[in-house]
Order: C-alpha cells, then structure tokens, then sequence
C-alpha cells in the first residue's frame, strides 16, 4: 500500500501503482488537510463572496454568479459539457496515471474537495476500473479539461468504463458494485477536471520508457564499436573531464565498461586513425539526451505532487486565489526537449546499422549474409531505420511553440502540452524499433568474428541468441525486429547486461 498524501509521490512510486497494480490509499494527513479546506468552501457559500467556480459560472461566464441551490447543477453539468473528447482510448496505464495524479493533487488539501470524492477514485484505481478517455481535446490550458471530464465522468454514473478489458456503461458498474454514483458538491467538479493530469501521466510514463531507450542505445552502440573494430580511445577520461558535461562523462564511463576485456577494439592506427562521428561521438550525442532526461525528470518529479487546480484555497490565510497553475507550459516544453533528445538516439543509431550493412564502411560481408545476392540479408531494415527517423524528424516539430486562443479569447494563451506528450510516446516507438535494427544487425556483425566480446557487450550478445539466432538463410525480418524490441522495451537488456557491468543513467 502507498499512501498518498500531495507532497511525496516518487516517479518510482507513480511506476508501482500504475504498471504494477500496487493499491494506493490517502494518508491521514491528507483527509485532516482536504476536510479543512472543504470548511472553507463552505463558508465562502455562506458569506455570499464571488469566488471563481465556487458562486461563478466558467471561463468567459466567470462573471456570471450562480446561486448556492445550484451549485451541484453546476458541478455535474460542467462535467458533462466538458466530456467531448475524440479520437482513440488513451492507453491503460495512461489513464491509470492519470487517476493517481488527480487523486494526488487533491490530497494537498489546496481545491476544497472532500476526501470521500478522492477516495471514490482511489477505490476505482485499485479496483482497476479504467475510465474510456479518448486521447484528443486537450489544449494543455485549463488544463486538459475534457479528458479529465471523461476521467470523472463514470464516478458521476454516466460514459463508459474498462472492465476486463471490454466497454461497460458506467451505470452498470455502479449497478455491479452495489452502491450509488458520486454527485458532486460546489467546486468539486472544477477541480477534479482544472489540472494538467493527462499531459503528466503521459510525460512520466515516457520518462519510464525512454531510461530503458537510453541505456539501451548505450549498450547497443558497444555492440557496433566492436562489430566496426572501432577504436574506444575516443572515450579515454581525461578528453571527456576537460568538457565537463555530465551526460557525455557517464555515457564516456559505460562505454569503457561496456567494452572492457574486448578483443574486438582496436587502437589508433591500428586500422584507422579515428572512427566515424557516430562511433566516436557516442558520449558527445547519448549524453546530452541523458541530460535532457535529467531535466525532464525534474519536471515531473515536482509536477507529480503540484496543486494545479483553479481558485486554490489557502484556509490557513483565508485566501482563494485564482491563477493560472493548469497552464501546461513547463510540461509542454519538456515533452518537446526529451522527444528531441530520443529522436537523436535513433539518428545515430540508424548511421551505425549503415555502416554495419554497408560492405564500403564496415568490412564486413555485404549486408551482413555470406550469400548476398542470392540472399538480401538485413538490407532492408536499414531502409526501415531510415523510415522511423525521417518520421520522427516530422514528430519532432514542437508543440508547445503553437497556440490558439478558446473560451471567447479569455483563455487566450494555450501550452499545447497534452499534444507534446502524445506524439512523445509515437516517437518512443519509433526509436525502440530503431534501436532493436541495430540491436540484431551488430549482433550478426559479430558472427563474422570470434574473438573475445567485452564483458558488457557479451552479456547484450547473449541476450540476443537466446531469443534470436544468427541468419543463415532469408527470412522474415519484422520478427527479428520485435523480439529485439521487446528485449529492450522490456527492460531485458539493461538488466541482463548490469549483472555484469555498472551502467549508469
């Protein structure tokens, strides 16, 4: 059980809830916090005072007031309005996130929610009841207000929900469970959708997935150096010391160990005097996206326990201040910065299979079969690596330089956040199967020489022909490709190369 209480939720903690079905509940804190901040919602009421979403209507109508009678109107019909997202159900573990970070920030005791609301969604988490979200509608301010509408929408016993993997009415399962659906009090509707939950859950779940790319692209890379007889010379210490930059030394340091003990590696002069740009400027390339990730992670791990609702209620002061914490701006960039950065690992890696299946550049039998020819070989999954980062290079357009105004010009500043972190993950997918190329074409490089592997790439190569054997004959490629991806996707990879080197993130 993890206790949620606003302040302390881990990116770790995120990954156990919601991939690992660890159940979450609130801590006692967070009842004692959110209990006195709903008294304040309260006496707001009482008092008559114009306060956003609480006595007023939304957006561009914050002028108008609504009487206290109709406050839960209020609530459910914003919920309504507001569900009218398209497109197709966000991933699973997206909505998961999702449901764990709105209950998180609630727990703050900052929105004036009551904590049988919360508690309400914590209940469907752990019973991995899974709202249908459709994946666009988002302009990352207010928030991504539609699909958290759609997020909340079955507690209120309307929209469908994920049970067993099939498409049930939300009355239904309410029906199954005995019991009746939530109906929501003053501000309670606002701030359960006025947030920036749906851009966060997607941004950290590409975080998760892109630490596995990375170090991936670390390991996969030392499976080329040596399949090129490259010379790891170019990652002597000192030249990466006098630089100074952090991602470059570390990416510097798993390159070394990667390769220790490895008869394949040559010296300068040895062959040539240096190598290729994306052999030799491996630490350069990789680690400036390991410093991107850094950046990014910080991002998150604060963004993870934020209070991103609209007013928030400081009872300790008296005060409901209206601002702008839904803006996804923060997110919207670094969804954009590390899809940059992961797309860069595929660029370098797919010069890398190039020069592997090139006979001009590697040395090596022409596409890496000895019946070239009569055989194609893994000609052809160059030309699919060339196709993934040509594609990435249009997914990379950043979202978060557009805008658009909404809400008759009120709202007339937009992060375009939730769409940052949705092509993110396309571009994820990309970059696996760009890496899994290379991952299968070193492998089969180093069929053609036997001498000793280093101690990291014999772990990676090992790996590989316990799920992949060498090519002989033609065969299927797409195969070879999805089992390669699977193996780093999965996390296989790194973790079957750390139990003998020390790889660093």
């Amino acid at each position: 059980m993890i206790e949620l209480d606003g302040e302390h939720l881990t990116l770790e903690a995120f990954a156990e809830i919601v991939l690992h079905r660890t159940p979450a509940a609130l801590s006692d804190e967070a009842i004692r916090r959110m209990n006195h901040s709903r008294v304040m919602v309260e006496r707001l009421i009482e008092k008559n005072r114009i306060v956003y979403g609480i006595t007023t209507g939304f957006g561009k109508m914050c002028d108008t007031v609504i009487a206290p009678e109709q406050s839960e109107l209020l609530q459910l019909n914003l919920i309504r309005s507001h569900a009218c997202g398209v497109g197709e159900p966000l991933p699973e573990e997206a909505v998961r996130g999702m449901m764990l970070l709105r209950a998180n920030a609630l727990a703050k005791g900052y929105s004036g929610v009551r904590p049988d609301v919360v508690e309400c969604l914590i209940d469907w988490l752990n019973l991995g009841l899974h709202p249908v979200i459709p994946a666009q509608g988002s302009l990352g301010a207010s928030g991504d207000l539609a699909p958290l509408a759609h997020m909340i929408l079955p507690l209120l016993g309307y929209g469908e929900v994920w049970v067993n993997g099939k498409r049930e009415p939300a009355e239904a399962v309410w029906r199954a469970q005995g019991r009746s659906p939530l109906r929501l009090a003053a501000k309670e509707g606002l701030a359960l959708i006025n947030g920036t939950q749906m851009m966060t859950s997607l941004l950290a779940l590409g975080l998760l997935r892109a630490k596995q790319l990375i170090l991936a692209a670390d390991i996969i890379g030392a499976m080329t150096m040596e399949a090129l007889r490259g010379i790891p010379h170019a990652f002597h210490p000192l030249l990466h010391e006098v630089r100074g930059q952090i991602g470059q030394i570390t990416t510097a340091a798993n390159l070394r160990a990667l390769l220790t003990d490895s008869a394949r590696v040559t010296q300068p002069g040895e062959i040539r005097v240096q190598d290729a740009y994306s052999l030799r400027c491996m630490p350069q390339v990789h680690g400036a996206s390991k410093d991107v990730y850094h950046y990014v992670e910080g991002v998150v791990s604060r963004e993870l326990n934020a209070a991103t609702d609209n007013p928030l209620l400081f009872p300790e002061t008296g005060e409901a201040i209206s601002g702008g914490n839904f803006h996804g701006q923060p997110l919207a960039l670094a969804a954009d910065f590390l899809a940059i950065a992961m797309a860069e690992l595929a660029n370098i890696s797919e010069r890398r299979t190039e020069r592997l299946v090139n006979p001009q550049l590697s040395g090596l039998p022409p596409f890496l079969t000895n019946q070239s020819g009569l055989h194609s070989g893994y000609m052809i999954l160059q030309y699919v690596a060339a196709s993934l980062v040509s594609e990435n290079k249009g997914l990379c357009h950043p979202a978060s330089v557009d805008s658009i105004p909404s809400s008759a010009n009120q709202e007339d500043h937009v992060s375009m956040g939730a769409t940052a972190a949705r092509k993110l993950h396309q571009i994820l997918d990309n970059v696996t199967h760009v890496l899994a190329v290379e991952y299968v074409c070193a492998g089969q490089a180093l069929e053609f020489a036997k001498q000793q592997l280093g101690k990291g790439t014999q772990a990676a190569y090992r790996l590989l022909r316990q799920h992949i054997p060498p090519l002989v004959d033609d065969r299927e490629g797409h195969r070879d490709i999805e089992t390669a991806a699977r193996l780093i996707r999965d996390g296989r990879l790194a973790e079957e190369v750390g139990k003998t080197v020390t790889i660093l993130l």
